[in-house]
């Protein structure tokens, strides 16, 4: 026996209502005939039969209805998900028609500490470059895959080579030790390496390609010390430096990441060694997007101050 959707052709024949699926989100979102009539403005005589017209539609039960409560069935899931995640990205596109051709808003993907470091630091310079764009940071701890995001440029540190977008090189990276002004007043300035691993050391996690802890730094310069004092790790590279300038040890100083910190004197470079890491830093854009003149400024604006 064939199904509604089976006997109807064209473009019907796979979304037959639209009205039927945004009743059936607002039911699915929130686990309520009755609310979601309320929120829809119908009655929720009107709702159920919209879903009752997709059941019989797929040949699949979306609910389960239980004594006072509705809950969604495995298909009823896959669904919500597709559905709620396309209502999202039509009412997103939506809202910026609504505002007018001067709102340009692009989603910037970065690592919190690229974001903290890098680009708040410079977004008065964006600003007075583009006045009319808008920008929505999205902040990543890791890599995410762009073919499954609403995002139109991002950020990563690795080889230049991922499956779901072109690269384009913004700047290297240097790695070394860095300190507070006020640890350096309290402790002997470490002048070798192994006086650094003997000292407190403040560690984060490799979160993305290429990162690395102290372990890594230590053997890429050639040192391999037997025991390195940790009192204190982060998860974030970000509360890392932020104990290495409160006076709790020495972090390792992603140039590119601290420039600033360095510049206005709140950490100190310590100069035993440093390490230059094959990776760099690039500007992704996903495989299929067109690089407006927009995009384009924002690539270029990245890439300014690539020494610093």
């Amino acid at each position: 026996m064939k199904t509604a959707i089976e006997k109807t052709k064209g473009y019907r024949r796979l979304i037959p209502s639209v009205t039927a699926l945004v009743e059936f989100e607002a039911v699915a979102r929130l686990g309520s005939f009755t609310l979601a009539a309320h929120e829809l403005g119908v009655t929720q005589a009107a709702v159920s039969r919209q879903v009752r017209f997709l059941e019989e539609t797929l040949g699949q039960r979306l609910f389960r209805r239980l004594h006072r409560a509705i809950e969604l069935t495995d298909e009823g899931e896959a669904l919500y998900r597709v559905v709620a995640e396309s209502m999202q990205k039509i009412a997103s596109v939506f809202d910026r028609l609504a505002r007018g051709p001067v709102q340009q808003e692009l989603v910037l993907a970065a690592t919190s500490a690229f974001s903290h470091f890098r680009l708040l630091p410079r977004l008065a310079s964006l600003k007075a470059a583009h006045p009319d764009l808008q920008l929505r940071l999205s902040t990543q701890m890791f890599t995410a895959d762009l073919r499954h995001k609403e995002i139109d440029v991002a950020v990563r540190f690795g080889n230049g080579t991922w499956p779901d977008g072109t690269a384009m090189l913004l700047f290297d990276e240097e790695v070394f030790p860095v300190c507070s002004p006020s640890w350096l007043q309290t402790h002997s300035e470490p002048a070798t390496l192994e006086d650094v691993a003997s000292a407190v050391l403040v560690e984060s996690d490799s979160t993305i390609e290429g990162w690395m802890g102290w372990e890594e730094w230590f053997n890429a310069v050639g040192h391999r010390p037997m025991r390195l004092n940790f009192p204190l790790r982060c998860s974030l590279y970000t509360d890392a430096i932020q104990a290495a300038r409160f006076g709790q040890g020495i972090a390792l100083g992603w140039g590119r990441l601290v420039h600033d910190l360095l510049d206005s004197g709140e950490l100190v470079r310590l100069p035993v060694a440093s390490f230059k890491p094959p990776e760099s830093y690039f500007v992704v854009v996903p495989h299929g997007r067109t690089i407006t003149p927009a995009i384009d400024g924002l690539i270029n604006w990245l890439r300014e101050g690539a020494d610093a």
